[in-house]
């Protein structure tokens, strides 16, 4: 008897979430870093002498980041578990948001009738 073991890709569905919520928050980091001023000389001189007000911007450039990558991966999560594995491997033979063949003719042909303008 063969097992039925999990294929490689299937394997590496975790690591790929994470990867790309990584990637978001290493994005949303570099991005408050510029925004603030982290790589200026007048933000570095003020960090240096202690007069900087607030937080310094390499702490909330992680608070952000950490902040995004979180996010990232709770509706990467969630959306994963919308999809049912069983629908994806199908084959779509119509478009997905028209109605089943013959549920929905009577309704179509009542509705145009109502439509039309009686004489």
């Amino acid at each position: 008897m063969t097992e039925d073991k999990p294929s490689r890709k299937e394997l590496l569905r975790p690591l790929h979430l994470l990867g790309i919520a990584g990637a978001a928050g290493v994005f949303a980091a570099i991005v408050t870093l510029v925004s603030t001023g982290a790589f200026t000389v007048r933000v570095n001189d003020a960090l240096a002498e202690g007069t900087y007000a607030g937080m310094p911007p390499v702490l909330l450039g992680l608070v952000i980041g950490g902040i995004a990558f979180i996010v990232t991966l709770l509706v990467l999560s969630m959306l994963m578990l919308a999809v049912d594995p069983a629908q994806v491997t199908r084959e779509v033979d119509r478009p997905v948001l028209y109605d089943p063949e013959g549920e929905g003719s009577d309704a179509d042909d009542d509705a145009a009738s109502e439509e039309e303008p009686s004489a």
